[in-house]
């Protein structure tokens, strides 16, 4: 329902007189009136059954949905000796068939009906979950049984699910610059004798090596109800849970074959400091830093070095940040301690800006860590830090889900879930003298292993820790026989849903500032936190060409600094509010996000509508700012999958507007002036074309309140930036490019198609029929593409709400050899999908999986306002957000069918792939003629045709 909402213009007049000024503000000062913060604690239920099961039960009866999840204190470090990422592998596997359920049902089980499935793996734990409409709680619940008593682990779930991990471990590992670091580096000598030494994600070689025998025996000496809690949290009665838990858990026997959870290793005392200098493919910029060892999860001093790690690494105002980034010697830096059941590991790095900038960083980092040692933080930054711990925490619990997650976690890594709000408490208790206690013992210089990151060969003895790798536990033979699934006539059915609960959806409201700016606003939950998003026109459709990423700078740098503020002092303020703050440019329109806890949200407000009216962007931040910016490039230029987006924008569109990189490139950047930046603040910053949008657990009279504090006297005589009409432009021939990239680890590629805009009729039948062909893991091309042959991690196809033509695209990263393979299965399933008639049966569940995906991201601050702020940007009403389903129910199997045909087309499709083309192009050639081969290194995404122009000898240029 749609509720307008008329301010008194009086009342108005009294909250536009309480905006602070900022003019004297210092980062102390600007901290100094930020109330402490507090979260609500978590109410839940909790009991253990005969067999060991414990269960957690969550109520909440404002949301439609419900969320099962079901966590085992089965994680990576419970890995086999010679089989690292097992437990992650098994996680894969567990997903996969049981005697009631065929190969991958669970995804139609879920998507079908409009929910949404995953499962993840860490160090401490694997959890399944799943979040449907509430009346299929006891749908969901029967799927976690056929998982945990009536698996299939048979050769067939196996060897596809390696397959998949190892793309997955190519895809985020190998391919990315600084997968190798994460993944690999850190963790090999940041342990000793743990098993956390060993990477989660595992090896190629231990994953070849594995083999069913091991899956099996691996299940039953770990999976069963003895290691498991399930988390229930959403729409429910607790009767019914009760009796439906009792049904469907009580009868399941303890494991087979159990082995003991307990590690038999301890991490020794740090030895004396050593450095290790590791080289990976494909680095573009070096990184510095150290690591040391750290404490487990539940040791007394884990919440210091929680608020230590938050001053150090956690927003704009960190130490890290201010220190390394501010000053220009880091495009980046990070750090912080990662706390686990038995052990820990601290460390800190700095991404730099050249080879030239190592020495110098490094004695900065240095220099930061022994402050940090030897004086005692301020009380400024102690606030600040509990106060963006207790923020996060909100976030985090907005939702019932959110609240689950957060109870899990805290079992699985310290055996009670009241830790999460016990851990809270800690933090609030810790001091400064305990801040600079827990620096001074865990950073000491004689214990850390420094580390540099560069460019070079792929050698994991570059990196190896000398201390010998322990021999780990190996686990007994399965003793069990291999189950089958059952022949279709004998398989138990799922049960059926339930009585859906009636939830009154919350009341959009519309109201008008004083001068004219519209606001929607509702109240998503009872959660203290709100997000306001504020929008004004000058997406990168507005940028000329040659200087690309006009509209990103000015607003990402737009809190760079204002008359009476620089960017240190405002990045402070926000953070000891809890705030969070950050503008972005996509391809229609500017967008900023504020969100803040309700407490705190008229003082954040006042700031970042002083930012958004008088950004001054200072010539030193600008320059730094655009310089990491040309630097951030260098990096996504170097990922497969990042670069062929690019790519394929410029070759959709060509030289029309909506074909500019929205983040630049690395010569727009190089062009761009700080009067650019000033000049698109004045002409696209407008109040006359300014939309506001609040959401989140605020009523929404406090809401429109609020926008009239921030924005209702803001005029200005500028007269607002010319926006393009249609800036999709002609249709582009079509191509098949390929980039060439020796070194990548992974090939990334995208076929893609002309799509309606948001607006179009054919919008919502193409968005039907594109759920059908890659609408998540029940889409067609998951389907080919990773379930049936296990050629990526994941496959997809989805297209941009626009105000003028989209695109739809198909991605997937694969192995370079198989590249051609994938580019096929896309061209044949835009084929299938255009030329055969879309089943009724098909739309409908495909239509439920589409609005519960839409329907989840309302409960949410951040969901709703994205979803409004979008449809603002292409001209429709907030109201739209509430007629999705609705229109999808308008769609029918005719017209789902011809919006395929008409833009789904194999002989339309532009081929982009990314990756080392000597693995793949002699076979590329039988899929597709005409093929363009263009060196990474003279890539021009500035250009239609792509390729940048080489010097001849004389001096003149040429292809």
């Amino acid at each position: 329902m749609i509720r307008t909402l008329l301010l008194a213009s009086a009342a108005a007049a009294s909250i536009a007189t309480a905006v602070p000024a900022f003019a004297d503000a210092h980062n102390d000062a600007a901290q100094a009136d930020a109330p402490t913060l507090t979260a609500p604690k978590i109410d839940y239920t909790m009991w253990t059954l005969e067999n060991g099961l414990r269960v957690i039960a969550i109520q909440d009866d404002t949301t439609s949905t419900v969320t099962t999840s079901l966590w085992y204190d089965i994680g990576s470090k419970l890995d086999p000796e010679g089989r690292s990422g097992f437990a992650h592998l098994f996680e894969h596997i567990l997903s996969r068939k049981t005697e009631n359920m065929p190969y991958n049902m669970i995804y139609g089980l879920t998507a079908d009906i409009g929910g949404t499935r995953n499962a993840s793996n860490w160090i401490d734990r694997t959890n399944y979950y799943e979040q449907v409409p509430a009346a299929y709680l006891e749908t969901m619940l029967w799927t976690h049984r056929e998982r945990m008593a009536n698996v299939v682990v048979d050769d067939e779930v196996f060897e596809t699910e390696r397959g998949v991990v190892k793309e997955e471990l190519r895809q985020r590992v190998l391919a990315p610059p600084y997968g190798r670091l994460q993944r690999f580096v850190i963790p090999e000598n940041a342990y000793d004798t743990m098993p956390h030494r060993r990477p989660g994600i595992g090896s190629i070689e231990d994953l070849d090596s594995a083999t069913l025998d091991d899956a099996r025996a691996f299940y039953e000496a770990y999976y069963g109800p003895d290691t498991a809690t399930l988390i229930v949290a959403g729409n429910f009665q607790m009767e019914e849970l009760r009796a439906l838990v009792d049904r469907y858990f009580a009868d399941i026997s303890p494991r087979a074959n159990p082995v003991d959870l307990a590690l038999e290793n301890s991490e020794p005392q740090p030895s004396g400091p050593r450095t290790v200098n590791a080289t990976a493919p494909n680095v573009p910029l070096p990184v510095i830093g150290g690591v040391w060892k750290g404490p487990p999860t539940t040791h007394p001093d884990a919440a210091a070095l929680e608020v230590l790690s938050a001053i150090l690494d956690s927003g704009e105002n960190s130490r890290l940040n201010n220190s390394l980034v501010r000053s220009g010697q880091a495009v980046q830096a990070f750090g912080g301690a990662s706390m686990f059941r038995e052990a820990g590991q601290i460390n800190v790095f700095a991404i730099v800006r050249g080879a030239d900038q190592m020495a110098t960083a490094g004695a900065t980092l240095d220099a930061e860590l022994e402050r940090l040692r030897t004086e005692p933080v301020t009380p400024a930054e102690l606030a600040e830090a509990k106060n963006e711990i207790i923020a996060s925490t909100l976030r985090r619990r907005e939702t019932a889900r959110g609240r689950a997650f957060e109870l899990g976690e805290a079992l699985v890594s310290s055996g009670d879930p009241d830790f999460a709000d016990k851990r809270l408490a800690e933090i609030g208790e810790v001091t400064a003298d305990d801040v600079l206690r827990v620096a001074a013992k865990y950073l000491d210089p004689s214990t850390r292993i420094t580390v540099t990151y560069t460019s070079g060969e792929d050698d994991p003895a570059s990196y190896a820790n000398p201390t010998p790798m322990p021999e780990y536990r190996t686990l007994p033979p399965a003793v069990g026989e291999i189950r089958q699934v059952k022949p279709e006539g004998e398989r138990q059915a799922p049960p059926g849903p339930g009585e859906a609960p009636e939830v009154t959806a919350p009341e959009i409201v519309e109201a008008t500032l004083s001068n004219g700016i519209p606001v929607v606003a509702v109240q998503t939950g009872n959660v203290p936190i709100a997000t306001i998003s504020m929008l004004v026109p000058g997406g990168s459709k507005t940028d000329p060409r040659e200087k690309a990423g006009i509209a990103q700078l000015a607003a990402s740098l737009a809190d760079k600094g204002i008359n009476g503020m620089d960017a240190e002092a405002i990045a402070a303020r926000f953070e000891s509010l809890g705030a969070s703050f950050g503008g972005g440019a996509g391809s229609d329109g500017t967008s900023f996000s504020l969100t803040a806890p309700v407490a705190n949200l008229d003082a954040a407000g006042a700031l970042a509508s002083s930012i958004i009216k008088g950004a001054i962007y200072p010539d030193d931040e600008f320059e730094r700012e655009r310089g990491r910016a040309v630097d951030g490039l260098r990096v996504q230029m170097g990922e497969p999958g990042g670069l062929s987006s690019f790519v394929a924008r410029v070759a959709m569109y060509g030289d029309a507007p909506y074909g500019s990189q929205p983040g630049g490139t690395t010569e727009s950047l190089s062009a761009i002036t700080r009067d650019d930046l000033l000049l698109h603040r004045q002409r696209y910053f407008h109040p006359s074309r300014m939309k506001i949008v609040v959401s989140g657990g605020i009523s929404p009279e406090q809401a429109v309140a609020t926008a009239e504090a921030m924005f209702g006297d803001w005029a200005t005589d500028m007269s607002p930036g010319p926006v393009p009409a249609q800036a999709a432009g002609d249709e582009q021939p079509v191509r098949t490019i390929v980039i060439d990239m020796p070194d990548a680890g992974q090939a990334a590629v995208v076929a893609a198609v002309r799509a309606p805009s948001r607006q179009s009729e054919d919008y919502f039948p193409l968005e039907l029929a594109n759920s059908v062909l890659g609408g998540g893991s029940s889409g067609r091309l998951f389907e080919e593409i990773r379930t049936k042959r296990s050629l990526s991690y994941g496959a997809y196809s989805g297209f941009a709400d626009r105000a003028d033509a989209s695109l739809l695209t198909a991605s997937a990263q694969t192995k370079n050899e198989t590249a051609d393979e994938v580019a096929q299965i896309f061209l044949n399933e835009f084929g299938r999908l255009g030329s055969e008639a879309l089943d009724e049966d098909l739309l409908e569940r495909r239509r439920l999986f589409l609005s519960g995906g839409y329907a989840r991201s309302l409960e949410t601050s951040g969901g709703f306002n994205g979803i409004v702020s979008t449809l603002l940007q292409q001209g429709l009403t907030p109201d739209e957000a509430a007629r999705y389903a609705e229109r999808l129910a308008a769609v029918d199997a005719d017209a789902a069918t011809a919006a395929a045909q008409t833009y789904v087309d194999p002989a339309k499709a532009t081929l982009v792939i990314v990756g080392d083309a000597s693995q793949f192009l002699d076979d590329l050639k039988a899929v597709r003629d005409n093929i363009e081969v263009i060196p990474a290194d003279r890539l021009d995404l500035a250009s239609a045709e792509l390729l940048k122009a080489v010097e001849t000898a004389e001096g003149a240029t040429g292809e």
